[in-house]
């Protein structure tokens, strides 16, 4: 899949932006806080209309503004050229193709697959479980309807029921019970396709992280969900004998809404032993996991986009990194400094509050 045109309004800092994508390699380049990425959030919105940023479409509206919009004109291998347009208001988004508004999120899923590489990452493996846990949803929703289906179906029920915890009433047992009812299947499916899609993803991650360390050491992602969440019926059961529990706390405290993942490099868990180097090739390494899980799930090869990931890297890694991606995807990197032309040509647009300029030749670093 290439982006071949990329349109911004009101986007973030971006008050409007239209540009035209040559090639398999854009890189953009400025100081920080220029707006670089906030144009590959915009991109990366395409795969399931979330930003890899944050979960506030709010956020994404330019300041005194009522909505934003992301145009994308995007090339196919089976189906050529589309036009994709994601409307965000403060309530919530419109998806577009053509002139044609698309009503369900699910019918949308695996059809336009991006993967951002972000400095960001790095707290994948330092920060709290529910950023593991976002990433996971995002991830597998991107790409499964059927997880995205119970994802919905238990972030319902959960929030209903966390509410009526904190608010207890004469009704409060017939109630809980019609949420738990809910909440056992769908998190039971969710805990399932956990398993079997963090399966996929760390033998992808074990191989690309022996990619970008020459085989010296090895990497890898764990998934291990409460007991309880096994199955339906165990679930039910856990929600049921926890109610006085969960009511004291005025939260739900069992299910797969308080799982985590591990990142393991050597056998050892990667926060506490990992180096930085270290820990910045694991999660490229989990982000090339994602890029081929993609391409398997989907059929098509995703657009890659790198957010002034490699400046903390070694030479080393930095070549290894780029040579383990695939020639055949675009890549839209950006970075405050001008990449080396040494490893091929980019197109390069300067970026400087909020606009973009092309400069006139392609230079830069690249595959």
């Amino acid at each position: 899949m290439l982006v071949r045109k990329l349109t911004l309004r009101h986007f973030r800092n971006v008050a409007l932006a239209s540009l035209a994508f040559e090639g398999r390699r854009q890189f953009f380049l400025g100081a920080n806080g220029q707006g670089k990425s906030n144009l590959l959030e915009a991109a990366g919105c395409l795969t399931a209309l979330r930003s890899f940023r944050t979960p506030e479409s709010r956020h994404l509206i330019q300041e005194g503004q009522a909505e934003a919009a992301i145009a994308c004109e995007v090339e196919r291998e089976e189906t050529g050229r589309e036009r994709v347009t994601i409307k965000i208001g403060r309530d919530g988004k419109e998806l577009w193709y053509g002139e044609e508004r698309v009503p369900r999120l699910a019918d949308h899923i695996g059809k336009f697959p991006t993967v951002v590489f972000s400095s960001q990452d790095l707290q994948l493996v330092r920060g709290a479980p529910a950023l593991r846990r976002r990433w996971l949803d995002l991830t597998l929703s991107a790409m499964d309807s059927e997880y995205l289906s119970a994802l919905q179906a238990y972030s319902r029920a959960l929030a209903g029921r966390n509410s009526l915890l904190r608010r207890p009433g004469p009704e409060t047992a017939r109630q809980l019970a019609a949420f738990d009812r809910i909440l056992a299947p769908a998190g039971a499916r969710i805990v399932a396709l956990r398993v079997a899609g963090v399966g996929e993803l760390g033998r992808d991650l074990q191989d690309a992280y022996g990619r970008l360390c020459e085989g010296g050491e090895a990497a890898a992602i764990t998934y291990e969900p409460s007991p309880s969440c096994a199955s339906g019926e165990s679930l039910q059961a856990a929600l049921e004998s926890g109610r006085e529990r969960d009511l004291q706390a005025g939260s739900t405290l069992v299910g797969p809404h308080r799982d985590d993942l591990g990142f393991l490099v050597r056998g050892a868990d990667a926060k506490d032993f990992a180096s930085e180097g270290q820990q910045r090739s694991s999660m490229l390494a989990l982000r090339l996991a994602q890029a081929a899980w993609f391409r398997r799930r989907s059929g098509l090869r995703p657009v890659l986009l790198a957010d002034d990931v490699l400046g903390e890297l070694d030479p080393g890694r930095r070549r290894r990194f780029w040579a383990a991606l695939d020639p055949e995807c675009q890549v839209i990197a950006t970075g405050t400094e001008r990449p080396e032309a040494a490893l091929g040509a980019w197109q390069v647009f300067a970026v400087a509050a909020g606009a973009f300029s092309p400069e006139a030749a392609a230079m830069g670093e690249g595959p």
